[in-house]
């Protein structure tokens, strides 16, 4: 394999019929894509395919007439759909070989679970007779790596438990060692919240201008944050000069900085709390246990988060965490006081310092004239007090409920903040609408 003296194109296949039926998101494209990225290529084409063999060879012949680097994903597996191998097989001009070492990995994965391997899954042991396997820690379908007409094909099983630490860990090293992706990441990469993309560049603008040209800039707006890259699209800046400007960037955004590169909201919070010794615990309604999962998605959650409640009907409040009748009954259980008292109630049942309670109406029913469908009450206690904020996010259910989390999220962040600098919280969070 020669090293590329251009710019390598890069191409991805993915192939299922599950995909272009919408039962399954390609969600391989936005993964593959953001890796490639953070190593200085961005994916020149992805292109989806039926099961079809005809289908998978007539594409990846015409892919791997253009291209550098051919990613392929799906089609490994032991069923009759799964044509994948075979089929880019007689395009490459290469034979199958069946593989004992294969055979055995199958036969342990199977052992692990107490399950007798079908005679099927031993299609998965073939290989190509001038390729290279990638060991599948987490599935029975081996990757397949092959270096041919100085290009390279890598094809990789379709489950994204298998496929994701196989790219990480073996597909891009080899890939850097190659030279056909940077062997660290190309881009500095701030995450901000509470700021929208259009503000944050002309927060930013200044810094960019002074500057100059050298500076490649990208921004990426996700639901509750919004990311900016920073580049040097012809090299003319180091890593470290990059990390410079971003620094710079950090301490101009105050509040709104979140963190350099991709830790979530919940993984920054989960941080300052073991960092403070403090513990956390969250009580939800309208969004039903997706800030609990946000804590415990981390390693190690035990350590700060103490618990969640999620309690829908009036009884579950009072009986969980003690909200009073009286309280329901007279403001709802959609109102700032209702929030308040669910924090009050989780931090006391569950023994932690800090809690978030969410409350609202996600839609698509529901909703008072008072507060429509897309309210939200989001309520902070700490160890200084409690409040709460009204929030309005129209929109999709999904959406509604996610732009909750993130908000919730982003408030315990800034206070915690706060805390580690010995700041007070300010005082005018009650009801507020964002």
């Amino acid at each position: 394999m020669n090293k590329t003296t251009h710019s390598p194109r890069f191409e991805l296949l993915t192939i299922g019929d599950e995909l272009l039926l919408g039962l399954t998101a390609n969600g391989h494209l936005t993964f593959i894509g953001a890796e490639l990225g953070a190593r200085g290529v961005q994916l020149h084409r992805n292109i989806t395919i039926t099961d079809d063999a005809e289908d998978i060879a007539d594409q990846f012949r015409e892919s791997w007439s253009r291209s550098d680097v051919v990613l392929v994903t799906g089609g490994l597996g032991p069923t009759c759909d799964d044509r994948t191998r075979e089929a880019v097989a007689v395009v490459l001009g290469q034979k199958l070989l069946f593989d004992p070492r294969i055979e055995q990995h199958i036969l342990e994965r199977f052992a692990l679970f107490g399950r007798k391997m079908t005679t099927n899954n031993l299609k998965q042991a073939y290989r190509f007779e001038r390729g290279e396997v990638l060991a599948n820690a987490n599935g029975t379908a081996p990757g397949l790596w092959v270096e041919q007409d100085g290009k390279v094909l890598c094809m990789m099983p379709g489950p994204p438990n298998e496929l994701r630490p196989m790219f990480t860990e073996q597909v891009l090293p080899r890939l850097a060692k190659l030279g056909l992706v940077l062997e660290t990441e190309a881009y500095v990469q701030l995450r901000t919240a509470g700021i929208g993309e259009s503000m944050l560049e002309t927060k930013l603008q200044p810094i960019f201008d002074r500057v100059g040209s050298n500076l490649g800039i990208a921004f990426c707006a996700h639901s509750g944050h919004v990311d900016c890259r920073l580049s040097s699209p012809g090299g003319q800046m180091s890593l470290a000069e990059l990390g410079a400007v971003a620094d710079e960037c950090a301490r101009l955004l105050g509040d709104d900085f979140v963190t350099l590169g991709g830790d979530s909201l919940a993984k920054v919070c989960a941080d300052l709390l073991r960092s403070q010794e403090k513990r956390l615990a969250v009580a939800e309604t309208a969004t039903g246990g997706l800030l609990s999962n946000a804590f415990t998605d981390i390693c190690g959650a035990s350590k700060f988060f103490s618990g969640g409640c999620v309690c829908y009907s009036n009884d579950s409040k009072m009986q969980l965490l003690d909200v009073p009748e009286c309280l329901l009954l007279q403001h709802g259980a959609v109102s700032a006081e209702s929030a308040v008292a669910m924090a009050t109630g989780a931090a006391e049942k569950l023994g932690a310092d800090y809690a978030l309670a969410i409350t609202g109406f996600a839609g698509p029913c529901g909703g008072t004239n008072e507060n429509p469908v897309g309210t939200i009450f989001v309520a902070l206690h700490a160890p200084h007090g409690v409040w709460s904020r009204k929030l309005s996010y129209p929109g999709p259910r999904t959406t509604v409920k996610q732009r909750a989390v993130n908000a919730a999220l982003d408030w315990l962040r800034r206070e915690l903040v706060r805390a580690s600098k010995g700041a007070a919280m300010p005082q005018n969070h009650q009801n507020v609408m964002q």
